[in-house]
């Protein structure tokens, strides 16, 4: 039974990066601006949109579980929207297997979603994933209301065709949005209530504009800019490349008191040959060279990264080479996850696929190490005063969440309110989060 009336509630479901996040929020946004309110906690929507992340594994199986969970009791079943990099990347394939979606849309026309809206309950399956060289933005709402902590899209797309990701071919070629517009969509987020800003990007430090005067400038020259904005807290952005990391934006680590003390730089391997396999385009030394630049410049700054094992190929003494880079960074976070096949990229193709016994041990190895690091950094942190943005209430009575300069999430007890920078003395550190104790509002 297909819906027939345009829906009066929704329900974004986003997977995967802060990116999907973003797109979520503004597919939100676009549907409220159509008189479509989010379903309150528990209720049915009429309209559910599965915003997809084609990054993990299986991640076009979990959609089809997904749409399968929707069916109602009765046979009947919401308006449904595939959305996102899965949506772009099998949008034909998932109207063949799945009669009950009635809309996908990749992640460049979504703006088109009311439209499509529209047709799905005029009794059309639609379909859209073009990815114009126009981009969405200019088609998107204003931001009218953020919560203390917000995200802004800076920049789309990757050209640096890694051989095991599908970013390319479902995000398209880079694109930098103008800088006027992005300048206009962080004030307008501050107005809304944001306290803090992360810019997002599949390469953010790849983004280049003009500034109102005409000048060429790079994410270190936005970053000023925004740093200029007088409500606006705090500044973070990811996800950065190694080659593309600037001195200017070294400098602004150490110069720009807005921007906060944590770096996300993915290097993905610590052995060279498996970098070149994976076209990775840097070195294990000119990573660790950026790193120590960085460092210099913020002696303070907490380090995070990405991690993949098993690659095609990749042998013991190359793992062994990964887990000597971690110990030489001592990061403060990391995300890491065993190799997986994408249809469509070289390295699924590539000779040397590695067991799945020997990946699941050496990621085992590895988040032992990371974890080690991640501990040793949040114990190291008790005994230090710092402001913490609070965020939402914590799970206890009386507790609150809040995230650290270090991107630490931090908990305590007192009485704040949502949107609140308040001082803290870190108190007790562990593997997930650090304890604090309220000293009091940052002074004005």
């Amino acid at each position: 039974m297909r819906p027939t009336q345009i829906p009066q509630t929704y329900r974004v479901k986003s997977f995967g990066c802060q990116m999907n996040v973003y797109d979520g929020e503004r597919m939100a946004e676009l549907l409220a601006e159509q008189g479509i309110t989010a379903a309150p906690d528990g209720e049915e929507a009429d309209l559910v949109v599965l915003n997809t992340c084609h990054i993990r594994e299986k991640a076009a199986e979990k959609v089809y579980s997904d749409i399968g969970r929707l069916r109602r009791a009765d046979g009947s079943s919401p308006l449904i929207a595939v959305a996102g990099c899965v949506a772009q990347a099998e949008g034909d394939e998932i109207m063949k297997r799945a009669p009950a979606v009635q809309m996908v849309v990749g992640p460049q026309a979504y703006h088109r979603l009311p439209e499509m809206i529209r047709e799905a309950t005029g009794g059309k399956r639609v379909t859209d994933t073009d990815m114009p060289a126009q981009t969405k933005f200019g088609a998107l709402p204003k931001r009218k209301r953020s919560g203390p902590a917000a995200f802004l899209t800076v920049q789309e797309g990757c050209d640096k065709f890694c051989t095991y990701c599908v970013v390319p071919y479902t995000r398209g070629a880079e694109v930098s949005r103008p800088h006027a517009d992005l300048v206009d969509e962080a004030k307008r987020l501050v107005d809304a209530g944001a306290r803090e800003i992360s810019l997002l990007g599949q390469n953010v430090n790849a983004w280049t504009g003009e500034d109102a005067k005409g000048r060429t400038i790079g994410l270190d020259g936005l970053i000023r800019e925004l740093a200029e904005i007088p409500d606006l807290a705090r500044i973070r952005y990811t996800t950065s490349h190694p080659n593309d990391f600037t001195e200017g934006l070294i400098a602004a680590h150490g110069e720009v008191d807005k921007l906060m003390p944590f770096l996300h730089l993915p290097v993905q391997a610590g052995n060279d040959r498996v970098l070149k396999a994976m076209n990775r385009s840097h070195t294990a030394e000119s990573y660790l060279k950026v790193l120590e630049k960085v460092r210099a410049a913020r002696p303070d700054i907490a380090l995070s990264g990405d991690f993949i094992v098993g690659f095609p190929g990749e042998s013991d003494a190359e793992f062994e080479d990964t887990l000597a880079l971690v110990d030489t960074v001592r990061y403060a976070q990391c995300f890491s996850f065993k190799y997986s096949p994408r249809p469509g990229t070289p390295a699924a193709t590539m000779d040397g696929q590695i067991p799945a016994e020997v990946m699941t041990e050496r990621i085992m190895r590895l988040q032992a190490a990371l974890g080690r690091d991640q501990t040793a950094f949040n114990k190291a942190s008790v005994g230090k005063t710092c402001q913490v943005l609070v965020e939402r209430r914590g799970k206890l009575p009386g507790q609150w969440l809040g995230k650290s300069p270090w991107l630490q999430s931090v908990y305590f007890d007192g009485d704040v309110a949502i949107g609140d920078m308040v001082t803290v003395e870190l108190t007790e550190g562990g593997y997930n989060a650090v304890s604090a104790r309220l000293l009091g509002p940052v002074p004005a």
